[in-house]
């Protein structure tokens, strides 16, 4: 069991090459299969690859579906190899509520980055986990940073304002945007554009006029959620031991054209000057600090679901139960608390 788990260190630890790309394949395999021996041998490796890890730069890019975040990052990392990068994607597809399944096709629409060697694409299905990413995308990245790849984008789902669980496992979360997409009040909706670190509009070139007047509105609600609200977005603070001045970063917008390749150095250009700011302040430790003990809670929390759904007890009394609420004979907060209490877990909050 553990000789599999490494044999697939040495092969991800190994030299650049197909055998790499296709240890790191199976090893995400590994770590998204459900089997108990499987997550068992997911651990060896994780565990092993540990030490490796931490060196990228992890990027986080949402939006809307049609906005062109598959067209924006092979453009990115194209750009980004030619400055000697190597470059991982991890991509997420939505998962079927009806049949489970994937069309995992975001790989397609990378056809020049997908097949050049210092990149490597990986779709994945959202399989149900809520906030635009997968449940095993954090494992993922970090099989991609004991690989060597320095630059891992993280491509979500494209499903709305409440897809922010993506800004809670990256370095700097990019918000991609279409020009007539919303008036003022869209843009200070609360959600995920107050977590933006830079917010992108994209295909700026087919409406010039509106693409200028969508970012005087974002730029704008920007600027009110830096006042009010989110902490890391911050106009300055003073440092209490020297009484010097510390700058924050303040989130931009920017305006560019995937497709026609404008923009595009912009962009890494303030991707840059974020990445050495928040290093300078502190806050880019701080924030992959706070990402790893709410890494260690969600785990936690799937976890105790998991064990309480096998309970022998639950397991039992779960048909029965749930046959009486869907037919409106039990409530389903009573139903909750005496699956809990069968479990052995406080109900308090059922």
């Amino acid at each position: 069991m553990l000789n599999s788990a490494e044999a697939l260190e040495g092969a991800i630890a190994a030299s650049q090459g197909m055998a790499q790309r296709r240890a790191i394949a199976k090893a995400i395999t590994l770590l998204e299969s459900t089997r108990a021996d499987h997550r068992t041998q997911a651990d060896a490796l994780l565990t092993a690859l540990l030490p490796r890890t931490g060196r990228s730069f992890r990027l986080g890019i949402s939006g809307v579906p049609g906005v062109g975040k598959s067209t924006f990052i092979e453009t990115l990392g194209l750009l980004l190899i030619d400055k000697g990068h190597r470059v991982a994607v991890l991509t997420i597809d939505p998962s079927s509520t009806v049949s489970g399944g994937s069309i995992l096709g975001d790989k397609t629409r990378m056809e020049r980055l997908s097949v050049h060697e210092r990149a490597f694409i990986r779709p994945s299905p959202s399989s149900g986990t809520l906030g635009g990413v997968a449940e095993k995308t954090r494992e993922a990245m970090l099989v991609c940073e004991a690989a060597g790849y320095d630059i891992v984008i993280v491509e979500t789902v494209g499903v709305g304002q409440s897809e922010t669980a993506v800004a809670g496992m990256t370095d700097m979360f990019v918000l991609m945007q279409l020009p007539n997409a919303g008036d003022d009040l869209q843009a200070i909706k609360k959600g995920v554009m107050e977590l933006a670190d830079l917010v992108v509009i994209n295909k700026a070139d087919i409406d010039r006029d509106a693409a200028t007047r969508a970012q005087a509105q974002i730029t704008s609600a920007l600027r009110l959620f830096g006042h009010q609200g989110n902490p890391e977005h911050a106009h300055a603070a003073h440092d209490a031991a020297s009484g010097a001045e510390v700058r924050f970063w303040l989130p931009k917008v920017l305006q560019l054209s995937a497709l026609a390749g404008t923009g595009i150095d912009a962009f890494w250009d303030a991707v840059t000057q974020f990445q050495a700011l928040q290093t300078a302040n502190g806050r880019f430790a701080k924030r992959r600090e706070k990402q790893a003990t709410a890494w260690m809670w969600e785990r936690i929390d799937a976890g105790l679901k998991q064990a309480f759904r096998q309970h022998p007890q639950v397991r039992e009394m779960l048909p029965q139960l749930t046959r009486q609420v869907a037919e409106g004979t039990l409530p389903a907060s009573t139903a909750a608390r005496q699956l809990l209490a069968a479990a052995r877990v406080p109900a308090a909050s059922a």
